[in-house]
This record gives structure tokens, sequence and C-alpha cells, in this order.
């Protein structure tokens, strides 16, 4: 039994060498990284790096290129309100002076009704939400 321990303290952990990275190599992540729709992990795992490596590297360029921060555009344009003009059928009319806004995520679904006086409120509740 003492021998086994013996012989595994001599395999103990070795120390790992750092590896170095040029400065192409760091190039050609933070491009793949910065792409719209992209994942920083998804590229650090492609890349077989950590992503918080790949994020330190994002931020010491940012802080390099005087504090602006890298473009990650997306295709996606901000959210915006979008009055609609329905006809509501008897059945399905709300209570008159309330706004009703039925929420679906995954198989569950929530009505929220509130108060016509209180339109902003239910406007930035569902402003946040959508987010």
């Amino acid at each position: 039994m003492m021998e086994e321990l013996a012989a595994n303290r001599e395999v103990a952990v070795q120390p790992v060498r750092r590896r170095r990275h040029s400065k192409e190599f760091k190039a050609e992540v933070m491009r793949a990284a910065m792409q719209p729709h992209v994942s920083i992990a998804a590229v650090a795992l492609h890349y077989r790096l950590n992503a918080n490596l790949v994020r330190t590297w994002i931020t010491r360029q940012t802080k390099h290129q005087g504090g602006k921060q890298p473009s990650r555009s997306t295709d996606v344009s901000s959210a915006e309100f979008v009055p609609l003009q329905l006809a509501a059928s008897p059945s399905t009319a709300p209570v008159s002076g309330a706004i009703e806004v039925e929420v679906r995520r995954g198989a569950t679904t929530i009505t929220v009704r509130w108060p016509l006086s209180a339109a902003s409120d239910c406007g930035a509740w569902l402003q946040g939400w959508l987010r």
C-alpha cells in the first residue's frame, strides 16, 4: 500500500507550461468572437481556449484602442412598440379600462391585466420583459 502511494506521488501533477499565442492568432480569434450572432464561448471552444481568456484579450484590445468598444453589430433592430389597430370581437374584447397582455414562454402562458391609468408602467414592464 505504501509503495502505491509513493508511486502516485512521483506521477503527481507536473507543471504545465503556459501556451503563448501570436498577435495574429489573437487577432483572428477576436475577429471571430466579434462576428454577429456568435458567442464568445463558442469561439473559445472552437479554438480550444478558455472563454475568459478571449474576453480578456478583447478587453485589453478595447483599452489599447482608447476605450472604444469594438463593434459587435447584429442584424436585429432594437425593439420598438408598434401600435396595431385590431377589430375586437365581442368574445375576446378585454375588460374596458384595462390593458390585457398574454405572455407565453415555453409551455407556460400567463395573462397580465393592467389598469388603463397605469399604461406607462405596463409599457415599461413589457419593454423590460422583451429584453
